[in-house]
């Protein structure tokens, strides 16, 4: 009887189901196309599962040729909790932060305030509900104000 191969599918899947939470706090998190989706994270869990899939299927389907019959599941169970884990924390928790109290409401005017724009001028709200814009004759009726929470 030959020795049994260890079946590095079941850990390497694994290591990466551990790997992207911590991944997506120190590297994905920073830039806002990798935070507001975390589509990378994704992809790590989904290569992570895969990877748990392939070697549950190993050990279940070669059973003389490879280990993991007791541990597969267990990582199988445990990167299935992970995934689920970091899915609640972005799809419910993320939702779950108290809203500003200082912040205007829906309908309410704004406070004036002065920014600067892409071409280093300044402007403020009460110029941009008076002026024409440069190819209108009439000044518009009301400015759009999108705000993002927690952009530097």
């Amino acid at each position: 009887m030959s020795k049994r191969r260890r079946n590095w599918h079941l850990w390497i899947g694994f290591l990466l189901c551990l790997l992207a939470i911590p991944s997506y706090l120190a590297v994905f998190a920073k830039f806002p196309v990798t935070r507001d989706v975390p589509w990378a994270t994704f992809l790590i869990f989904a290569a992570g599962l895969l990877l748990l899939t392939s070697g549950v299927r190993r050990a279940f389907g070669q059973l003389q040729e490879y280990r993991g019959k007791i541990a597969g599941p267990i990582l199988v169970v445990l990167g299935l909790a992970a995934a689920g884990f970091f899915c609640f924390g972005v799809f419910y928790g993320a939702k779950q932060i108290p809203k500003s109290a200082a912040a205007p409401r829906v309908g309410q005017k704004a406070p004036d305030f002065t920014l600067t724009d892409t071409a280093n001028r300044q402007v403020s709200l009460a110029s941009l509900l008076t002026e024409p814009l440069t190819n209108l004759q009439t000044p518009p009726k009301g400015v759009l104000l999108v705000f993002y929470r927690g952009y530097c």
